[in-house]
């Protein structure tokens, strides 16, 4: 509770009670739908490059700055999860950043995410947190870094990628599909009253059939 009560007061202090007020509304009563995409690294898939270049390093302290408009994963930085990668232009300003995760860090998965993902197997990793800073979108920046980054997965012997993205929002699902990701599982998320539950089942063909248009 004091760490509700710690993040409620941070937002207000920012100015942030649009994004505050539509986070209390979502957990009032609320459903949302996600697929969960997955690539396989050992399947060759060749990737557009953005229209700038970029090159992928890991996370530094000095990058938060940069970050701030990233409500939405305000606190990962803080849960120390070693992976978190960023895409930086050619003269090393951070666009984009994102976390890339393994079966080691389950634990830490759980304790930030809560059950909103399936435990990883010892041959999977997961994306998440993907965000491009706003004055570098529409430039091709996602497609290019997700893909470069979800490679480092094999140096950990995942043979499998994946992540979670909201049926509706069609720039990312056409981003991942760029990657390589298709969707494998369909995740409905609930709210009653602060109250989640969550549901993983396969993509009914309606939904597929509507993804594989909007992707085109």
């Amino acid at each position: 509770m004091k760490k509700i009560v710690l993040r409620l007061l941070d937002l207000i202090k920012k100015g942030e009670l649009r994004f505050l007020i539509k986070g209390i509304s979502k957990r009032v009563f609320s459903k949302t739908e996600a697929f969960g995409l997955k690539r396989d690294l050992t399947e060759e898939f060749s990737t557009p490059n953005a229209s700038i270049a970029i090159s992928i390093r890991p996370y530094k302290p000095s990058d938060k700055t940069h970050f701030v408009a990233d409500l939405q994963n305000d606190g990962l930085i803080e849960k120390d999860i070693p992976t978190c990668y960023i895409a930086t232009t050619d003269k090393d300003i951070p666009c984009y950043r994102q976390w890339l995760m393994d079966a080691k860090q389950n634990n830490k998965i759980q304790e930030f995410w809560g059950d909103a993902f399936p435990i990883l197997k010892d041959d999977e990793a997961i994306v998440e947190s993907v965000f491009t800073i706003p004055e570098f979108r529409g430039k091709g920046i996602m497609p290019t870094a997700l893909d470069r980054i979800s490679r480092k997965a094999k140096d950990f012997g995942a043979r499998y990628v994946m992540l979670f993205v909201e049926i509706d929002n069609i720039p990312s699902l056409k981003g991942c599909h760029r990657s390589g990701f298709s969707p494998y599982v369909l995740r409905t998320e609930r709210w009653f009253f602060l109250k989640r539950t969550i549901v993983f089942e396969a993509v009914p063909k309606e939904v597929m059939d509507a993804y594989l248009t909007n992707v085109k």
